[in-house]
């Protein structure tokens, strides 16, 4: 039971990483100010329609409404290229 628990402690290590890494690249790829803040969430979708694990994304600025994209991977799949596509929704 011990060992697995530092099994967990790797991959939730690794999921931060990707979830910081992604922050950054949405920062970038959105030119998003230092007070705008931005959450990475994974999420597994109970619905049978829904493809199964997606990423969501948040992003808040002061004194606007917080938009939301979701892609439909998984953070560990989340390529710079579908995160470029996703947010190109953004107006």
């Amino acid at each position: 039971m011990r060992f697995g628990l530092f099994g967990r402690e790797k991959r939730e290590a690794a999921g931060a990483d990707a979830a910081a890494q992604v922050k950054r690249q949405v920062r970038e790829l959105l030119g998003l100010p230092e007070n705008a803040v931005v959450a990475v969430n994974e999420i597994l979708c109970a619905d049978p329609a829904c493809p199964g694990t997606e990423t969501v994304i948040l992003v808040m600025k002061p004194g606007e409404k917080t938009r939301a994209f979701k892609v439909q991977m998984g953070l560990a799949e989340l390529t710079p290229e579908a995160l470029a596509q996703a947010l190109s929704t953004a107006g």
